[in-house]
């Protein structure tokens, strides 16, 4: 049965139209969600980030320390369930900050977006027209771009694109953007817009179109894809210095090392695997600072596949006695607009990062990735992935089996010389409840 007009219902009447339509136990489950429901005035800005709201869904919020970064040193906010990520990036920032952290470079900042559209002409003419009028399709967009221009950015070039090749009468007016500090989705978007509406006004009025031949707009819209917002970060030491705790023969460890990622460069199963472990490290970053993790998961898988091959995002090179690490990556995100200056939590990561403009929380976000990508190689390579990680699943098994405190207690101490699993968990569990 279809519920007409329940975004109109208040948020009361949407949570008993819920509790009473899916749920038995009304009480209990009424009772849950309201416990995840904050201060009123909070609360309000809460529910206009999204639609239908009735509760809160909490992540835990967390810090990682001792990021060294371009010689000076970040504490970084992580917003994930995964207590093993959080582990893993401060092993990592600890590790290289003392080898003498990372290094990073803006490679360049333009973002895009296009105007889709049909035409059935003669190509020659389109492009003659568009040579033409190109300043004037422009210069229309002068009143939207004042602001943007005034802080540094704007709109950088429109070009004409021929993807007739792909699609019958299909091309794009393709523009690219410098958003500056802002994602800029919705100034790209309001651009396109523009654009699309005066290409199409100056068409019609062109003597040039004098055989009925048409245009017609499909979709005007930003693209996620952004391989040209890309950032580098990088490590690098003498192959001597890797020596650490689990790291005897740092040769053999740099060539492992080395060999683990070549692996993920060539085989798309370790590649996705291996991908997803550096955005472990960026999505956390990213939520923590109020952008869109999934406009930047999509761009930098997209970029992984940008040969045909979908391979990995990291490199790893051994050069004269030297072992070099290093992520390219596109990440397009803001630190102004949205809810980086709406959401409280957001706010306060910003200013605990000393209110980085959007190049260089592009170079944190990355760093994030990287040693993401570091801690979860040197654990395959050496002792194995499943020891460190079980160990950081422990509390969560040990709360599945709702032990108490004694119990916790008991079992985290023997796990501290055991290997971790869960059918061993809950024999000793059932042992001493027993006794």
């Amino acid at each position: 049965m279809i519920k007409n007009g329940f975004s109109k219902l208040s948020k009361e009447q949407k949570t008993d139209w819920v509790l009473k339509k899916f749920f038995n136990s009304r009480s209990k489950d009424r009772e849950l969600l309201s416990k995840y429901l904050i201060d009123e005035n909070l609360q309000k800005i809460h529910d206009d980030f999204s639609e239908n709201t009735i509760s809160n869904f909490v992540s835990p919020f967390s810090i990682a320390p001792n990021f060294k970064i371009d010689k000076k040193t970040y504490t970084i906010p992580m917003v994930t369930e995964e207590s093993s990520v959080v582990a893993a990036a401060c092993n990592a920032a600890k590790f290289w900050s003392e080898r003498g952290g990372f290094e990073t470079e803006i490679v360049d900042f333009i973002k895009s977006g296009q105007v889709h559209f049909k035409y059935d002409g003669p190509k020659k003419k389109l492009f003659s027209f568009f040579k033409s009028k190109k300043k004037k399709i422009l210069d229309s967009c002068s009143t939207l771009t004042k602001n943007m221009t005034m802080r540094g950015g704007g709109i950088l070039d429109i070009k004409l694109m021929d993807k007739t090749s792909k699609i019958k009468n299909y091309y794009q007016l393709h523009a690219e953007f410098n958003t500056v500090d802002s994602m800029g989705a919705n100034f790209i978007n309001s651009c396109l817009e523009q654009l699309a509406l005066k290409l199409k006004s100056e068409f019609t009025k062109s003597n040039l179109f004098i055989n009925n031949y048409k245009i017609e707009i499909i979709m005007s819209i930003l693209s996620n894809y952004t391989p040209k917002c890309l950032v580098r970060a990088k490590v690098k030491c003498k192959i001597n210095d890797l020596k650490s705790k689990g790291i005897k023969d740092s040769k053999r460890f740099a060539e492992k090392f080395v060999e683990a990622v070549n692996i993920a460069d060539a085989d798309v199963n370790r590649a996705v695997t291996h991908n997803k472990g550096i955005m472990n490290g960026i999505d956390a970053v990213v939520i923590a600072t109020g952008n869109d993790f999934r406009a930047v998961e999509a761009s930098a898988h997209s970029y992984a596949a940008r040969d045909g091959n979908y391979s990995s995002l990291t490199k790893a090179k051994i050069e004269k006695n030297h072992f070099k690490y290093w992520i390219e990556i596109p990440i397009s995100i803001g630190t102004i607009g949205g809810i980086t200056n709406l959401h409280p939590l957001v706010k306060w990561s910003l200013r605990l990062l000393n209110n980085p403009g959007a190049e260089k929380l592009m170079r944190i976000i990355a760093v994030s990735g990287l040693a993401q990508n570091f801690a979860a190689i040197k654990s395959l390579i050496t002792t194995g992935i499943q020891q460190g990680h079980m160990k950081m699943h422990l509390t969560n098994i040990l709360n599945t089996l709702d032990a108490n405190e004694n119990e916790k207690k008991t079992v985290i101490e023997y796990f501290k010389k055991n290997k971790v699993n869960y059918n061993k968990v809950e024999k000793i569990i059932k042992k001493l409840r027993k006794k």
